[in-house]
């Protein structure tokens, strides 16, 4: 696992049974940050806003819109002018799942932009409760290929940084983002999108589970359980859709993506999706999130039996007031007879 010192990475190779340690100099410490604030994006519509805000969609024509869409975001924040740094360029990727992924891109910006700029190409959007899940990263022109260690990405430089060097070429910030580094971002943005779609589900079933806990207790005790039909009908429907959010409308339970499927490019990018799913636990999550609405699907069961079984005694009680009622005009159409035949002939 990689440590940080200043500026300085270690990592530990395995070589012939024994362990190395390297230390080679990286970039500064960044964070990649997910966001999910909707159910799902309109990408198309998503499309339009950015144009209209004057962002260029797939500067590096990677070709996967509308898998994603990918723009570039300049950071001159007063933060920077005051510290003096240079301004620098961010990634953002916003995909149809309704979750935008940022690289080294401000909160603030971020904040407007996911709060506000893309609500109107949100379905079933809550901007109150946005999810958010990030990691750090760095720029090591010391690998070719990128990984995970811990907690941060290491996005590996050396291929590209090389072919700068031997370029006559003054070089400058944007040079060094080629496509390589933006379909590696992708990937990774991929799969921590998906994480943090999960966490989304993960807290509506925690508040739905939550809304339930006094059933089991309830049934423990013989008593009878106080919902009304709307209550029970709600709860169904509420645990249908998490299902189907979970296994149905999305890519959260696929191995792999539309969007890997759908790449031009041979870069081995699905790795780097794993990466990240190992790295969260994404599959264990999808698990244990399963189980639970298992659990979940037995309460519900439980609350339509119920509903079923009031249903029924509600018709047995129907059934029987319209038995006693036409029971009633027979025994009144008995007597009106019989009152009748007794009456004097004549009278």
């Amino acid at each position: 696992m990689g440590t940080k010192q200043a500026g300085r990475y270690c990592v530990a190779n395995w070589d012939v049974g024994q362990q190395r340690i390297a230390e080679v100099d990286v970039a500064p410490w960044r964070t990649v940050t997910a966001y999910c604030a909707a159910e799902q994006y309109d990408i198309s519509h998503v499309a339009r806003i950015l144009k209209s805000a004057g962002y260029h969609l797939d500067p590096h024509e990677t070709g996967l819109y509308p898998q994603v869409i990918h723009i570039e975001v300049l950071d001159n924040s007063p933060s920077r002018r005051t510290e003096g740094a240079s301004p620098s360029t961010g990634d953002v990727f916003v995909f149809p799942s309704g979750t935008v992924v940022a690289w080294d891109v401000p909160e603030s910006t971020m904040s407007f932009l996911v709060g506000r700029s893309l609500l109107p190409a949100a379905q079933h959007p809550h901007p109150d409760q946005i999810e958010e899940e990030d990691l750090e990263y760095t720029e090591d022109p010391h690998r070719d290929v990128s990984a995970i260690k811990g907690d941060t990405i290491v996005l590996g430089t050396k291929s590209q940084s090389a072919d700068l060097s031997s370029s006559t070429k003054p070089t400058t910030d944007s040079d060094t983002r080629n496509i390589d580094t933006v379909l590696t971002k992708i990937a990774f943005s991929s799969g921590l999108a998906r994480s943090t779609k999960l966490a989304v589900l993960e807290t509506l079933l925690s508040s739905y589970l939550n809304s339930t806990t006094s059933i089991p207790r309830l049934l423990s005790l013989g008593g009878r359980l106080p919902f009304t039909r709307p209550f029970i009908l709600q709860k169904t429907g509420q645990l249908l859709s998490l299902r189907a959010q979970l296994n149905l409308y999305s890519e959260l339970t696929d191995s792999l993506p539309d969007l890997f499927w759908d790449s031009p490019h041979e870069k081995g990018l699905e790795g780097y999706y794993d990466m990240v799913g190992r790295a969260l636990d994404t599959n264990v999550r999808i698990k244990v999130l399963n189980e639970k609405m298992d659990y979940a699907q037995e309460i519900a069961s439980v609350l339509r039996q119920q509903l079923s079984e009031r249903h029924g005694v509600r018709l047995e009680w129907i059934i029987i007031l319209l038995i006693t009622v036409e029971v009633g005009f027979a025994v009144r159409q008995e007597i009106k007879e019989w009152r009748e035949r007794q009456a004097p002939v004549g009278a």
